[in-house]
């Protein structure tokens, strides 16, 4: 089976510091390659892969744009969409496209598929969520219509959910073109396992109400807890940038929502307590040790969480996850077995208090047995196959 990986154009591959999308497509890369599927990867080149063929539009990461007014960061996709679809038409071996890309991927493929020469395609909904009342309360433009105006047409596009939360509300006439959820995963032969903690707490997010971080300052400020906080910050990735732009009162980023929901309501709880604190964007070994030695990761949501990538990351250190009960938490953690399930602020705080009745040894082997790239990519080649048997096509699926 030859596979067509079409990723985002934002980060490349493989991840330095923060990714979502792009941290699950390597697992899920290494699985595939371990199965024998060959695989190339559309996406942004200014970082490869070692032995995978890569082709891409821009060499330089877009990802500072990614935020911009849709008619500034619109381009930018649309040109990596065209061509990654005209490259794979070009190739005419390919026998499924695996597309990553938000709401964009599937119109545009739902159309280009009607030319037959192009392969089925299976789509990753990443999320965001299918519009719900406290979505539209928030002010958020309602994306039902999109969905229903896209289930008219989809034809030889087929979409996966990463979670059964995620999909769950989708509408109706869109359950026709779904295939059953598929987990991300992480390598978790790269995280390194420590039994023995050091006294911190961390969260790891890109800063954003959603993410609830605030709820973690503000806690441990009050208990003085020491609490270890990494991320963006719209696109700030370190602790000197981030010093900077608060001391400049004309700074560029008062009108970014990230850089604000940090001034606003997390630099108050690092002002009170000098045990809570921003540390940067990690990467690499820094990461891993960071995740690996902490106490446990807060996970605050205020939304409906496709997935978190963060939490099967922290896990897989044996790292366990006091995480809020909303969206695909209840999927991913076994309350009381790899960390807590709160419901509220006050059952949050007294499970940070419990941690230590978590053993890593189980957040270790929840992840090994359920969040694994050779499951995931196991799943998808199941589904790569479904698509091609629905699409009537010739070829050997082993």
């Amino acid at each position: 089976m030859r596979v067509a990986i079409i990723a985002p154009p934002w980060l490349a591959l493989p991840v330095k510091g923060y990714g979502g999308i792009e941290v699950v497509l390597e697992s899920l890369i290494s699985g595939l390659l371990a199965a024998g599927v060959e695989v190339e990867v559309f996406g942004n080149t200014e970082r490869t892969i070692d032995g995978i063929k890569t082709h891409g539009l821009y060499n330089v990461e877009q990802f500072k744009y990614i935020h911009r007014a849709w008619y500034d960061s619109y381009p930018i996709l649309a040109a990596h969409m065209e061509f990654s679809l005209r490259k794979i038409k070009e190739d005419g071996k390919f026998d499924i496209i695996h597309d990553h890309n938000h709401y964009f991927g599937p119109e545009l493929l739902a159309w280009a598929t009607g030319d037959m020469s192009l392969p089925p395609v299976v789509h990753t909904h990443h999320g965001p969520p299918f519009s719900n009342a406290g979505t539209l309360a928030q002010g958020i433009p309602d994306n039902a219509p999109f969905w229903n105006q896209l289930a008219n047409h989809l034809g030889r596009v087929y979409i996966v959910g990463i979670s059964d939360s995620l999909m769950k509300p989708a509408p109706d006439k869109l359950h026709e073109h779904m295939l059953p959820t598929v987990y991300n995963s992480v390598r978790v032969e790269k995280f390194p396992f420590v039994a023995e903690k050091k006294d911190y707490y961390i969260t790891l997010a890109r800063f954003t109400c959603d993410k609830g971080q605030h709820i973690a300052a503000r806690l441990c400020a009050e208990k003085g807890l020491e609490l270890r906080m990494a991320g963006i910050i719209s696109d700030i990735d370190t602790v000197e940038k981030l010093a900077t732009e608060l001391a400049n009162p004309d700074s560029k980023y008062n009108s970014f929502e990230g850089y604000q929901y940090y001034k606003e309501k997390i630099l108050p709880y690092t002002l009170q307590s000098d045990k809570v604190k921003y540390v940067g964007n990690l990467a690499d070994s820094e990461k891993m040790k960071f995740l690996s030695e902490a106490k446990a990761l807060l996970f605050p949501i205020d939304w409906e969480e496709p997935f978190g990538m963060v939490a099967i990351e922290a896990m897989a250190c044996g790292t366990p996850v006091v995480a809020m009960n909303r969206g695909a938490m209840s999927e991913i953690i076994e309350h009381g077995v790899n960390g807590f399930l709160a419901n509220n602020e006050a059952e949050f705080e007294a499970y940070m208090d419990r941690i230590d009745e978590i053993n890593p040894e189980a957040c270790r082997k929840s992840v090994e047995s359920k969040f694994s790239s050779n499951t995931m990519a196991a799943a998808y080649i199941e589904r790569y196959k479904d698509a091609i048997r629905l699409n009537g096509a010739n070829v050997d699926l082993g």
